[in-house]
């Protein structure tokens, strides 16, 4: 059994710093010299993270910024829609006012002549009446 790759202590060479039983310095170097490539190597995936966490955050604050401009073009559409139905319910509300108001106005007009015609038809009816109810209001303030 020939293994190509295990170490005779002859085949070592001494100058080279190899020996056959590895010191305990050596050891901690080997150990110092991995740790620090460890830390290397998680240090390097720590500032992927932060970049990749970085891109994360600004993606989602552009989402963010989009969605919130999406939403204010929706309101003031909404916004406008509405003021444009309230103006035409306003509209239409000071249309029927202003017909209720000229049939109001023509139906006093109206009451006022026939009341005129009524009394210059019978004035001494309406003499006597005006007497009959003045004397009722009197009666009813002095008690």
């Amino acid at each position: 059994m020939n293994d190509p790759y295990a170490t005779d202590a002859s085949t070592l060479d001494s100058n080279a710093g190899f020996t056959a039983i590895p010191s305990v310095s050596q050891a901690a170097n080997d150990l110092r010299a991995a740790a620090g490539e460890k830390i290397k190597d998680l240090t390097a995936q720590a500032a992927s993270l932060k970049d990749r966490a970085v891109e994360s955050a600004t993606h989602f604050r552009d989402l963010t910024a989009e969605k919130a401009r999406e939403a204010r073009t929706a309101a003031t559409e909404k916004a406008a829609a509405f003021k444009s139905a309230a103006g035409e319910k306003a509209q239409h509300f000071k249309e029927i006012a202003n017909e209720q108001w000229s049939e109001t106005r023509e139906k006093a007009r109206e009451a006022h002549s026939s009341a005129e015609d009524y009394i210059r038809e019978h004035p001494t009816k309406c003499v006597l009446g005006a007497v009959g109810i003045g004397f009722l209001i009197g009666l009813i303030v002095r008690r």
